[in-house]
């Protein structure tokens, strides 16, 4: 058998590892006022300078000597065939009532997936109202602390003139309701403001509780609004409706879109003399900080780090989210460990992409670092993201704002061969829906087959490969027909699609 060779380490963890950790340990005690600011924010600071070693070396070294056949390659990058459905819209939509009910607003939480999901709900429930919308308010993330407003994210013009024939919308309230405003029901509790709407009302709910408010002052501001309208239960012509916004209403300013198409040409180029047009793998590695300590699964940082992240979990969410009484074995048999970027690495191998991959990252910060993304860019060398791709210059209206940023990788993700995500979440789910409603590759990882792999210290990289091979083969963007309370913008069918 072959020896794997052990990890270079820096000259100073050679030469005097001893005296760096004492040099660590003194700091804070003799210059607390220089950590104490760092402490409470990034209580895990630390340990995040040295991501482990690789985890699974018998995996690594088979994966990097494999050669994927021809075949699995050609198979895996082939285009999905057409598998009966097709996007449709009932020509026989209820139309515009000849007066408005009043107006409706609503303030969105979450990230720009949910916010998504809110504004098509948000436009549902003024159909089903006869009311007219506000511009939904985007709120302040607490986690990404972004501002943009509807407009800095979506083509406003855009967004109005697709739904003219469905619904009315306007940018602002007239001047005699110009007092309803986010900071004036932030000061009291407000008879305008409806905050008891329960998590996937009905419809009748909103007819029972929202509709006497408009009809009693004009307006009804409904906050919060994630996830407040059910998915089940309601007519054709509101789900497709919801369909549509989703879909087909919602698309990014220009700006994103001219930036967007801009990643899509460079990662497709070949070089400045080729006119072969090359394909292109989007992941979402989606392993940042918070899902690590959110999981309380084991990450091969030993004893220091599942301390680190269980003084994070505390900090961040003060107690509300408790270290789970399952052990890390546990916890991976049911697939509830997100895969590191070394484990999306060894699936990506065994699936069949090569090294020779052209691999675009849409993430946000990834827990450890570049130290951490090391084994992957072992595996696929040329790995890309929005930093390298795009100049300073390209990159300078969407800098530093999580939202802008968010579409910029939603975009370049919608337009891919193939689209992968680390672990179940918001974007995955965005993704599976639209590409879906698209007839695009989105291959779907089976957490709990791959938690069991990945414990099975003494597996082959034959068997392993083979495994992963024979249990993805129907998760890459096969239709499957949504069940009784799932999402209509994950699982498209059969409300936003009609068969051939």
């Amino acid at each position: 058998m072959m020896k794997v060779p052990q990890c270079h380490r820096s000259y100073y963890s050679q030469k005097s590892p001893a005296f760096i950790s004492l040099i660590l340990l003194l700091l804070p005690i003799f210059s607390p006022d220089l950590f104490s600011p760092l402490s409470r924010s990034y209580p895990s600071l630390f340990s995040e300078w040295n991501a482990p070693q690789p985890r699974h070396m018998r995996l690594l070294q088979g994966a990097l000597q494999c050669k994927t056949p021809i075949r699995q390659q050609l198979e895996l990058w082939s285009p999905l065939p057409h598998q009966g459905w097709k996007s449709c819209h009932d020509s026989k939509n209820t139309p515009l009532p000849e007066k408005s009910g009043g107006y409706i607003q609503v303030f969105l939480d979450g990230g720009l997936n949910q916010q998504r999901m809110g504004i098509c709900d948000a436009v549902a429930v003024a159909k089903i109202l006869n009311a007219t919308l506000v511009i939904p308010h985007l709120e302040v993330n607490t986690v990404w602390q972004d501002a943009s407003s509807f407009t800095e994210v979506f083509d406003l013009d855009h967004f109005i003139n697709s739904l003219s024939d469905e619904i009315s919308i306007v940018t602002e309230l007239p001047v005699e309701y110009s007092w309803s405003t986010r900071e004036y029901y932030a000061t009291g509790i407000r008879e305008t403001r409806v905050k008891t709407a329960p998590v996937h009302a009905s419809a009748e709910w909103y007819l029972e509780n929202v509709l006497p408010v408009l009809l009693r002052y004009g307006v009804a501001a409904i906050s919060p609004f994630s996830h407040r309208l059910a998915f089940d239960n309601l007519p054709k012509s509101i789900q497709q409706l919801r369909c549509k916004v989703n879909f087909e209403a919602l698309l990014f300013v220009p700006h994103i879109r001219e930036l967007g198409d801009t990643l899509v040409s460079r990662l497709r180029s070949s070089g400045e003399f080729s006119q072969q047009r090359e394909k292109y793998v989007v992941l979402h590695l989606r392993f940042d900080k918070d899902m690590a300590a959110h999981s309380a699964c084991d990450f091969g940082g030993g004893r220091a780090e599942k301390l680190a992240l269980a003084k994070y979990r505390q900090v961040i969410w003060q107690g509300r989210v408790m270290k789970t009484q399952f052990s890390n074995e546990e916890l991976r048999n049911q697939g509830r460990c997100p895969l590191t970027p070394e484990e999306i690495g060894l699936l990506l191998s065994a699936l069949g992409f090569t090294n020779n991959t052209r691999l675009y990252l849409a993430s946000h910060k990834v827990y450890g670092g570049e130290a951490r993304i090391s084994t992957l860019r072992k595996l696929f060398p040329r790995i890309e993201d929005k930093r390298s791709l795009a100049t300073a210059d390209e990159r300078g209206k969407v800098e530093g704002k999580a939202s802008l940023l968010a579409a910029v990788d939603y975009y370049v993700s919608m337009h891919s061969d193939i689209f992968i995500s680390a672990s179940p979440g918001n974007m995955h789910n965005a993704m599976l829906g639209h590409r879906a409603y698209q007839n695009l590759k989105t291959i779907r990882p089976n957490m709990a087959l791959l938690g069991q792999l990945f414990l099975n210290e003494s597996i082959s990289w034959p068997d392993f490969q083979n495994a992963v091979a024979a249990a993805h083969k129907n998760r890459q963007g096969q239709i499957r027909v949504r069940k009784e309370q799932q999402s209509i913008y994950t699982y498209p069918v059969p409300d936003c699609m009609c068969q051939t």
